[in-house]
């Protein structure tokens, strides 16, 4: 099996194949451990732990404890994420290595069917493997007239490693990538404003809670300024000048940094696809649930297969396309609807299954329970009240459909719901179940208890 990419998919698919006794070799042209490993997840969640730390020093006193001068270095901030990411790249190499997979690093290009050539520092490799599986992810989008320059107009790469800290900043996106950024960059004092094409942040969440999240936000002291879209930017030595479209009138408005956020584009150039016939729709390869592209012996896993762009979804697919090509049984294909999706900004976000929204247009009559954090005695003693946790459950059946929740830890907690989806649980499953106390995942209780108006605490 070649393996095409070392991102999260490609080097779990390559750990997996090995360990089912395939011969594996990897492919990457650049790190070990992909964007997420190097410049996305890992990085971002360290810079964003250190935003949070911040955050809680200058609560001090509300916790009966002093503080004086509390400042942040940013060089050491960005020092410490660089480190974290690159212990965890190095780790990569480790297991790939413990598991006999090798490791070709270069450029490949699938010159027919179960060939790879690869260019390399010392020349052009040629591999043969009865099965392939392309891994090469995906890239942030650039628009026209909002290119990234690095001095004043940063993309992900730039804002993960500042040369300086922005004072005025302009995040355009509010996915997770953009309201992370913008959450750190503001928690460290930028002036922040975030415009959004949609009519809300976080546009894929449950309404419901993209909405909370809107006015902690603002509570914080970003603008949010939703179905809005920057229509130029001039660019001078020390500002930006944006021209942001809104409610049919277009606003000059100036910063010295602006972040685009505005979503990714697949790895699929110069890989040999079209000659091969594979079937690629808006930058993404189109398969099957299994990841099969359609070509013999060809798959293809993670963030150039389509969405959810997330590494979780990449490294599972991985799993299932090596064993398939080992021949195992009972392989399974990825639920797109039961990955749960995570931001790690303050207060955090995260979700599983189908919204509000999207259960009623699926024609489910729907029972819906909430829960705040208000009500938790752990989040008032973390001092961490401001949340909410929403239930969703098909009311013929009691399959849990959906849950979303904003507030502290809880990209921590969502796994308890995922693990609810995939057993198939029914509401009197979970409102059977002793929850701990005291913890926040009693929340996660009292909510499914509302939605059958059972609720104790509220």
């Amino acid at each position: 099996m070649i393996v095409i990419g070392a991102g999260p998919g490609g080097y779990v698919a390559a750990i997996r194949g090995a360990q089912l006794g395939l011969k594996v070799c990897v492919v990457e042209r650049e790190h070990l451990g992909g964007i997420c490993l190097n410049w996305g997840c890992i990085p971002t969640k360290a810079m964003l732990r250190s935003a949070e730390v911040f955050h809680l020093m200058h609560r001090a006193k509300d916790f009966g404890l002093k503080a004086d001068g509390i400042d942040y270095d940013l060089p050491a901030v960005v020092k410490r994420s660089r480190g974290v990411a690159s212990q965890l790249s190095g780790g990569v190499g480790h297991l790939l290595k413990k598991n006999k997979c090798t490791v070709v690093m270069g450029e490949a290009k699938i010159t027919s069917k179960g060939k790879v050539s690869v260019k390399t520092d010392k020349g052009t490799e040629e591999l043969t493997a009865k099965n392939i599986v392309l891994a090469t992810g995906a890239r942030a989008r650039n628009l026209p007239g909002l290119e990234a320059d690095g001095d004043r107009v940063w993309m992900y790469k730039d804002a993960l490693q500042p040369k300086y800290m922005p004072k005025k900043l302009l995040v355009i996106g509010s996915g997770a990538i953009g309201i992370e950024f913008a959450s750190f960059y503001n928690t460290l004092g930028a002036d922040t404003t975030v415009v959004e094409v949609m009519d809300r942040v976080l546009p894929v969440e449950d309404e419901e809670i993209s909405k909370f999240a809107h006015k902690a936000f603002e509570k914080q002291g970003m603008k949010i300024m939703a179905k809005s879209i920057v229509k130029q930017l001039d660019r001078g030595k020390d500002k930006v000048t944006a021209h942001i479209e809104a409610n049919g009138k277009v606003e000059k408005m100036e910063f010295d940094t602006v972040i685009s956020a505005v979503g990714i584009v697949g790895n699929v150039e110069n890989l040999g696809l079209e000659e091969l016939g594979v079937k690629i729709d808006r930058t993404h390869v189109v398969t099957d649930e299994y990841c099969r592209t359609g070509v013999e012996g060809l798959y293809a896993i993670g963030d150039i297969a389509g969405a959810p762009w997330l590494a979780h979804k990449a490294s599972h697919e991985g799993v299932m396309v090596a064993d398939l090509i080992a021949g195992q049984n009972n392989v399974h294909p990825v639920k797109p609807e039961s990955i749960a999706g995570c931001t790690y900004c303050h207060p955090q976000v995260a979700s599983v299954g189908y919204t509000e929204a999207q259960a009623k247009e699926k024609g489910y009559k729907i029972k819906v329970g909430r829960f705040p954090f208000i009500g938790n005695g752990k989040a008032i003693a973390l001092g961490e009240p401001e949340g909410m946790v929403k239930t969703i459950f098909d009311e013929k059946t009691g399959e849990l459909l959906g849950a979303h929740m904003v507030g502290a830890e809880v990209t921590e907690m969502i796994q308890g719901y995922v693990i609810g989806r995939k057993l198939e649980t029914t509401e009197e499953d979970l409102m059977e179940t002793v929850f701990p106390h005291p913890t926040l995942s009693e929340m996660m209780h009292e909510s499914v208890l509302d939605a059958y108006d059972r609720v104790i605490h509220m």
